[in-house]
């Protein structure tokens, strides 16, 4: 017991531990399904949060374009699950059975050949992991092979989310335009749409986010994380160390992509469509407060993050239509300006000191209390010493 526990604190996993209580344990016995699957969702953006954290965080390297790796994730489960959907049968009514609605509406007769792959679920699984950080490596590599960084790189990061949306809004037959893809229901026959189903795909959810919290925290604890942090404060003294600087970080990118594609993929599972409006520069930008709010140097706090700003984006939505925009906007400054590290910070800085004070101030009496006191002098100890020592003699 002692061993797990030394274990546990050295590899600073308790507070993994108590996110998996509470994601795995307390919110399934206290919601309901409908909150439960929108918790699934809200988790979903997390891997995106996880991702900046290692990239932003860990790298120094903002971007402002994650949404793109989050839509390419979703449009890739989303064309596997919408041919699925139209097979002849349930097409029949359409001018060419056998294709996506939106496409025949579009007076498209064939699949288009950038769909076959799609007719395979692990040739799908395949592309939305390759393709995301195919994107991520050939965006990372020409920009900062030529040491293109801080706000010029977030700013071209931002136009490549604004050009896939475009792209996706105007490729209507192919992309199902500005709707997006819709009435996904089965996976390989299975109907996503019960009860059970949304129980499975929410513990799914789960833990592959908490694989994915461990697999960061590896990286972190490792000399390639030690490396990050090293380019982040003092980029030329690792360059002049004979690290490719350039390299590390393309690789940060990338794997922050094929985070932010599998939380798109979990999305589009979970919700049943994909849309460009979680694609553009908006959503990128909601993501990146994700993990300023949850602290952007703290995997858990992203996830704590990624959860409270949409539920405070859902529970202003319901309570005050008219006025939540507004009030997202007071809880991001608000949050921004009183707590600059964000969850983890406060945690860091005020709750974690004063619970050491006042486990410590426990202790204090128990210690006093346990500790033996030193034995009283007495008159008979002389005598005794002294008939022993004749007795010696």
């Amino acid at each position: 017991m002692n061993n797990i526990k030394q274990w546990v604190e050295r590899n600073s996993m308790g507070s993994v531990i108590l996110l998996a209580t509470v994601l795995l344990v307390i919110f399934p016995m206290s919601l309901d399904l409908f909150r439960l699957n929108l918790v699934g969702k809200y988790l979903s953006y997390a891997f995106v949060a996880l991702g900046l954290v290692m990239l932003w965080g860990y790298g120094g390297v903002l971007s402002l374009g994650q949404g793109v790796f989050f839509g390419l994730g979703g449009y890739g489960m989303a064309m596997f699950l919408k041919l699925e959907a139209s097979d002849p049968i349930s097409t029949k009514i359409q001018s060419t059975p056998g294709i996506p609605d939106f496409m025949d509406w579009n007076q498209i007769t064939s699949l288009p050949l950038l769909w076959e792959p799609f007719r395979s679920f692990p040739l799908t699984l395949l592309i939305i992991f390759v393709v995301p950080a195919l994107l991520a490596f050939i965006i990372g590599y020409a920009m900062f092979k030529r040491r293109v960084g801080g706000v010029y790189f977030a700013i071209i990061t931002q136009a490549v989310a604004l050009i896939l949306t475009v792209l996706i809004v105007g490729q209507q037959g192919y992309t199902g335009g500005v709707n997006g893809m819709t009435d996904l229901k089965t996976l390989l026959g299975w109907d996503t749409r019960t009860d059970s189903a949304k129980y499975i795909l929410y513990f799914v959810t789960v833990a592959l986010l908490l694989a994915s919290i461990v697999l960061c925290a590896w990286i972190q604890k490792s000399k390639l994380g030690t490396l990050l942090l090293a380019m982040r404060d003092k980029e030329d003294r690792v360059r002049f160390s004979g690290y490719d600087v350039a390299m590390f970080r393309v690789f940060a990118f990338c794997f922050s992509a094929l985070l932010s594609a599998v939380g798109g993929a979990m999305f589009t599972l979970q919700v049943g469509f994909m849309s460009p409006s979680l694609v553009g520069i908006v959503p990128s930008i909601e993501m990146v407060i994700y993990a300023a709010v949850g602290g952007r140097m703290s995997l858990v706090g992203a996830v704590y993050g990624a959860l409270l700003v949409n539920f405070g984006k859902t529970y202003f939505s319901e309570t005050f239509p008219d006025l939540w925009l507004f009030l997202m906007a007071a809880m991001f400054l608000g949050v921004v300006l009183a707590f600059p590290d964000g969850l983890a910070g406060v945690y860091n800085n005020r709750i974690k000191p004063w619970w050491l004070k006042l486990r410590a101030a426990r202790q204090q009496p128990v210690a006093k209390a346990a500790k033996p006191a030193a034995p009283a002098p007495t008159s008979e100890a002389p005598v005794l010493s002294a008939g022993l020592s004749n007795q010696r003699i």
